[in-house]
């Protein structure tokens, strides 16, 4: 199965103008670069922050391809990290 992934970084928080820019991209690609053995290419816009009503809307429509996420600009602290894997595993555990 041969795709392209196409990786945006957004050094801000998402807007709706950045998942147009990215479906610009990836019809570019489309026409520019894919092969007829490839796969569709798929758009990933990491951002800062996301309001997730905003990013259902603005992706309403839009090739189904793309998907946006957000990332940390740092890794939390070592205890908290532990302290929110123990309360997912709390809240995943069995009934005895």
């Amino acid at each position: 199965m041969k795709c392209h992934v196409l990786v945006e970084l957004k050094l801000a928080e998402f807007n709706h103008e950045n998942i147009g820019q990215l479906n610009t991209y990836l019809h570019w690609y489309k026409k520019n670069v894919m092969t007829d053995n490839d796969n569709p290419p798929i758009g990933i816009l990491l951002c800062t922050n996301k309001n997730h009503a905003l990013v259902e809307y603005a992706l309403a429509g839009m090739d189904n391809q793309l998907f946006v996420s957000q990332y940390q600009l740092a890794l939390p602290k070592k205890e908290e990290m532990q302290k929110f894997i123990e309360e997912k595993l709390r809240k995943q555990a069995w009934p005895v």
